[in-house]
């Protein structure tokens, strides 16, 4: 068999966000977070008759097939059969790989990185939350605008998920006034601001002259340079008009770059867990759940659990797990915030991988949430 190969499709653009926005589970990542994870990558056209990957590797990608046809070996030698676009699945996502995949015809393939995609989406959906939460509290209705914009920001993600509703209060409120000079080029900064109300200008001085970049208002960060490095202000900002600024302070960002610890339970307690009447919870979405899951699991996916935590009982003990263990911990983390008793499986990827879980994780039956407990849903 030819060696792997694939190759960038010669004169090819960034991958389609539209293509990408239909695709499990990239559909329900924000926009920032889509286009950030898509920076840089391409769609690459894997040749017919070589490998997209082999049974038993370790890849660490989502692999996507867009155009053509491949075949999925199995170690017995029996093979199916998948068409471009047939599935919104990446294919046959376990590992160690499970299945050969070549491909049958010329194929347009997208790679992500699996680590950084689930990074992506699990601070995506907690950002969801925490949007949500805000949307129904009347006290933060002038609010919701521009921390929607924050929460967008660059600067913020690498803040792990579980840090994402601190981000808010370690925010501080400045006043500040038409003409007052924020940020003044040349000086050592020890914070970043946020525009709450009004509208700045950004400056640079070089050549002997001021040189205007922009007009900044609601939401936009400016000077987070002095968080990440000792460099001096690279540019002046002036407000224009009168208004509010959250001020974040390095030390406090620093803080925010600790994740906090989640309680956990072993998978070698799964069963024992069951025994004492816990409910499972699946906090992947909704497609990937109906592809496979725990017997008896409900399905609260992390981008909805500010809807569906409503539905959980405070006297009942809920175990969430999902593929990697971030997205578990974080329902957890919440459910915990909000009262309930949650925890989060100890270590996830083993569930996913090891033969000996394949088949549990082949149940397809819908579980509901009644009275805080799991009910198959009836059809």
């Amino acid at each position: 068999m030819p060696s792997a190969q694939a190759h960038p499709l010669a004169g090819e653009p960034d991958v389609d966000t539209l293509v990408a926005r239909t695709l499990v589970p990239l559909k329900d990542l924000s926009a920032s977070q889509l286009q950030d994870l898509l920076s840089g990558v391409q769609s690459e056209v894997v040749f017919a008759g070589q490998p997209l990957f082999q049974a038993g590797e370790y890849d660490g990608q989502h692999v996507y097939l867009l155009h053509g046809e491949v075949r999925l070996i199995d170690a017995d030698g029996s093979e199916s059969r998948i068409k471009g676009r047939a599935t919104l699945m990446p294919l046959a996502h376990r590992q160690p790989r499970a299945v050969t995949a070549e491909a049958v015809t010329d194929c347009s393939v997208l790679r992500l990185n699996s680590e950084r995609l689930d990074e992506r989406l699990t601070w995506s959906q907690v950002a969801d939350y925490l949007r949500l939460n805000i949307a129904r509290r009347r006290d933060l209705d002038e609010d919701g605008e521009w921390i929607s914009t924050l929460l967008q920001s660059n600067l913020f993600f690498k803040v792990p998920p579980l840090n994402v509703e601190q981000i808010l209060y370690r925010l501080t409120p400045r006043v500040v006034y038409a003409g007052e000079t924020v940020i003044r080029q040349g000086e050592m900064g020890r914070c970043c601001y946020f525009i709450k109300e009004g509208q700045a200008e950004v400056h640079r001085h070089e050549e002997q002259r001021w040189t205007h970049l922009a007009v900044i208002g609601p939401g936009r960060c400016f000077g987070e340079d002095a968080l990440v490095n000792d460099a001096p202000r690279n540019a002046r900002v002036r407000m224009l008009t009168d208004g509010v600024l959250m001020e974040l302070d390095k030390q406090d960002f620093y803080r925010l770059l600790r994740a906090p610890e989640v309680p956990t339970l072993t998978l070698s307690t799964l069963q024992a867990v069951r025994e004492r009447g816990a409910v499972l919870v699946d906090t992947r979405s909704e497609e990937e759940y109906n592809h496979g899951h725990l017997q008896g699991a409900v399905n609260i996916p992390l981008g909805l659990l500010a809807i569906k935590s409503r539905l959980l009982s405070d006297s009942q003990e809920y175990l969430c797990y999902c593929d990697t263990g971030r997205r578990s911990r974080a329902t957890a983390h919440l459910l915990r915030q909000q009262g309930y008793r949650a925890h989060a499986l100890d270590n996830d990827p083993p569930l996913f991988s090891k033969p000996v879980w394949a088949d549990e994780l082949e149940d397809t039956t819908p579980y509901v949430l009644k009275e805080g407990r799991a009910s198959r849903e009836r059809s």
